[in-house]
């Protein structure tokens, strides 16, 4: 707790500097990375990664220092021309857009590397650490970075709150945002201008092979808690902001630990819990909730089969075992004993030895899903004009899902029928 505390003071101007840094470069690049994610270009944050190497390294060769306002420069002019030659490759020729990104990656790498082998082997003074651009180096960070940092993350801020209500029209419907007047082309532009400004700000402290990450992951890890927008980049950008701020306090707790790395772990332990418990689309409440389905489609079903079989006898009262169950409709038995076991627990059935019957509560349970059934078998025949023999499968799906108002509309839209398709009685309600 005292390391925390330490660490939150920000009393060392290299912690301040690196947290400071982290979390600017997480929120940032997370808030642009919410509309490449919406319009399904995930991989153009990894092809402008990888595409900004050669332009640091020009920088560099060009001016002998290594300035953050020059290497950003570079890194932009060589990150956007990445994207305007996938763009040409992809709308002037056959090759799909994944593999021009895969190409134009790989070449833009292939050249920065090459250029960073050459520096190195040139001796020129104050080359060291540029290598540091592959991996990242968030420990280099000092004030003059940051300044540069915050300077540009603002302008990514200011512009998207500008810009949002155009940003998320073209990252949803380009076709319905083009005839509401929206400038398509240029706000396509702007968001690859700030797709390279989000890369080119976080390189520094995570790295070429990890920014990708960086700018896809928070968005991605939002979606599965909102469907709001505004709410899915609010979220994303403080998902990226707190793995920066995670990233630099285990980088300060133990110094052997690169920040850039451990950013990036944090974060895809948000994303994967996100992903498998986040309540409304998270994987396991998702499971959940159709085995619930599934239960409860499974009771109903067996209750109606039981006011089927009290219909034939006129008898609904009566006992049934679950092999006069199996006859009518057929169960496998160990799932028609478990749902069974169930409907006796929840009151709607009652047990007598090895026989079974219907509570007051399961009667009615069950003659409403046969209603149900029966008035959606009609509605079908009678305004979709649906042969009688055709319609029984889409009914017992339906049955399930039917509400009460629903139901009612369904009456008055059949002028309150007796009679279903096939000349059965539609139970009261």
């Amino acid at each position: 707790m005292e390391t925390l505390i330490e660490f939150l003071s920000f009393s060392d101007p290299n912690v301040r500097y690196v947290a400071i840094g982290t979390v600017l470069l997480g929120a940032s690049s997370a808030l642009v990375g919410t509309f490449t994610f919406l319009k399904k270009k995930a991989l153009v944050g990894d092809a402008v990664a990888h595409a900004i190497l050669p332009g640091i390294c020009l920088s560099f060769m060009l001016t002998g220092v290594k300035n953050p306002v020059y290497l950003i420069i570079g890194a932009s002019a060589t990150g956007w021309l990445s994207l305007l030659l996938i763009d040409l490759i992809v709308r002037h020729s056959r090759i799909k857009e994944d593999a021009a990104i895969g190409l134009i990656l790989s070449v833009f790498f292939g050249i920065g590397i090459l250029l960073l082998t050459i520096i190195q082997q040139s001796g020129a003074a104050g080359q060291s650490g540029l290598d540091s651009f592959l991996f990242g180096q968030a420990a280099a960070l000092v004030g003059q970075d940051v300044l540069v940092f915050g300077i540009v993350a603002g302008l990514l801020l200011l512009t998207i709150l500008l810009f949002f209500k155009e940003l998320e029209l073209i990252a949803f419907d380009p076709q319905f945002a083009a005839s509401s007047g929206v400038p398509v082309r240029f706000m396509d532009f702007l968001l690859t201008t700030l797709t390279v400004l989000a890369v080119v700000v976080g390189i520094q402290a995570v790295g070429v092979v990890l920014m990708a990450a960086m700018l896809i992951t928070p968005a991605a890890a939002a979606k599965f808690w909102t469907d709001n927008i505004k709410v899915m980049a609010l979220l994303a950008a403080i998902f990226g902001a707190f793995s920066g701020l995670a990233g630099a306090y285990i980088s300060y707790t133990a110094p052997s630990m690169p920040t850039g790395p451990w950013t990036v772990i944090v974060l895809s332990t948000i994303a994967l819990v996100s992903f498998f418990l986040s309540p409304v689309k998270g994987i396991l409440p998702r499971m959940f909730r159709q085995r619930r389905n599934r239960l409860q489609m499974l009771e109903e079903n067996i209750l109606k089969t039981f006011y089927l079989l009290g219909e034939d006898a006129e008898d609904w009262k009566a006992s049934r075992t679950s092999d006069e169950i199996r006859e009518r409709r057929r169960y496998p038995k160990g799932t028609l004993i478990y749902i069974l076991k169930r409907l006796v627990r929840h009151g709607y059935l009652r047990q007598i030895k090895n026989n079974y019957e219907l509570t007051n509560v399961g009667f009615n349970k069950s003659r409403r899903v046969v209603r149900l059934h029966r008035l959606w078998e009609l509605y079908l025949t009678q305004y979709l004009n649906i042969a009688p023999d055709h319609v029984h499968e889409d009914a017992e799906t339906i049955e399930h899902v039917i509400t009460p108002e629903l139901e009612k509309r369904l009456m008055e839209k059949l002028d309150f029928p007796e009679k279903d398709p096939h000349s059965s009685k539609i139970p009261l309600s």
